[in-house]
């Protein structure tokens, strides 16, 4: 049986390799949009980690995803939140998200600092109201003292830092304000407590209770970090499992074209087969393990491209998070083997079926 299915495949090479490739772009496109996806989220992660807080205080009306929402709290606050006791660190932060996605950080140095200090690879801190902070991925071809335009303003960068405190440029909170019509306000307020965790609910109480903080929300980073994933974001998942629906149908698609056309032109060698003896499950057998061998052909090769393709792209784009996530590599694999099989089924019935007479009798 395998010589004769391995010959099917050979006879008719370019249909074999049309199957191939489509078989490996159902698996390259799952695992690219789950690479983008998921990378974004868990290169969001690492960086708010990298920040240096272990709670976090924001307007009630504050969006789960940071830039998302407007600058609405006073940047006094910072400085009643500083008079709690345990609270070590209390930083102000004003972010915004330009066009291209980037996360703008406007910041106190000397608070945002203290959460956990940069680590400068060159420059220093603020010197003056257009000075910028960049982290090293955002640095090649820059260097300290170079022009940027940030927000449609030109900035001179003062320092750069190794990448993963938050965001990638991070300006005086006080020209975010100037720039963005959001003077004396920030998005959210970032504290160290003492001895973490051990005085961050009589922190939190502590807020609670302070005049005018009521509606403000509390949470600790690993609360909200935890607010962070597919299932708890509005439209992730719809929007992840209709990109995979669509993978699979190409690759169902495709599958069942070629396997139906293999059998309509194969009618006589499957009356030569049923005459000689071969039974229906024989016949079955042949059909899906042509589909299964391209179905494995096709799924090497779309694995292999897509690791090569998150290589290349962080590479060439080290700010992406294009990181292929492991889960589904094994997703994709059942995936890919189970919808060519599922698109072979139909036909090797279909031949199955076919009686000896009739087929040897086909012109």
């Amino acid at each position: 049986m395998n010589k004769l299915v391995l010959g099917n495949l050979i006879h008719r090479p370019l249909r074999s390799v049309i199957s191939i490739f489509a078989v490996a772009i159902e698996v390259i496109m799952i695992l690219s949009i789950t690479a983008i996806l998921m990378g974004k989220l868990n290169g969001f992660k690492e960086r708010q980690n990298g920040i240096g807080m272990d709670m976090i205080v924001r307007p009630n009306a504050a969006n789960n995803l940071i830039g998302m929402s407007p600058a609405g709290a006073s940047i006094k606050v910072a400085d009643v939140l500083a008079q709690i006791p345990h609270v070590a660190v209390s930083a102000p932060v004003n972010i915004q998200i330009t066009g291209n996605m980037d996360s703008i950080y406007g910041i106190q140095f000397k608070s945002f600092n203290g959460l956990l200090p940069f680590t400068f690879l060159s420059g220093g801190p603020f010197t003056g109201p257009d000075d910028v902070i960049i982290d090293d991925y955002a640095a090649p071809g820059k260097k300290v003292g170079d022009p940027i335009t940030i927000l449609n303003h030109t900035f001179h960068i003062c320092g750069i830092v190794a990448h993963g405190k938050g965001g990638r440029k991070f300006v005086p909170i006080e020209t975010m304000g100037a720039l963005t019509g959001t003077e004396g306000k920030a998005t959210m307020f970032y504290l160290r407590t003492d001895e973490v965790p051990k005085y961050q609910d009589q922190v939190r109480k502590a807020i609670f209770a302070t005049p005018g903080m009521s509606t403000y929300t509390v949470t600790t980073a690993e609360e909200y970090l935890s607010t962070i994933s597919p299932a708890r974001l509005p439209g992730f998942n719809i929007g992840l499992e209709v990109v995979i629906g669509i993978a699979v149908t190409i690759g169902f698609l495709v599958i069942f074209q070629s396997m139906y056309t293999a059998v309509m032109e194969r009618t006589r060698e499957i009356g030569i087969l049923k005459s000689m003896g071969a039974s229906r499950s024989y016949i079955v057998a042949v059909v899906l393990s042509e589909s299964g061998l391209l179905a494995v052909t096709g799924t090497i090769l779309g694995i292999a491209a897509s690791f090569a393709l998150s290589a290349g792209l962080n590479h060439r784009f080290p700010t992406l998070d294009f990181v292929i996530n492991i889960p589904y590599v094994w997703k994709s694999i059942i995936l890919a083997l189970v919808s060519a099989l599922l698109g072979a089924f139909y036909p090797a019935l279909k031949a199955a079926r076919k009686d000896p007479i009739d087929a040897l009798s086909y012109e």
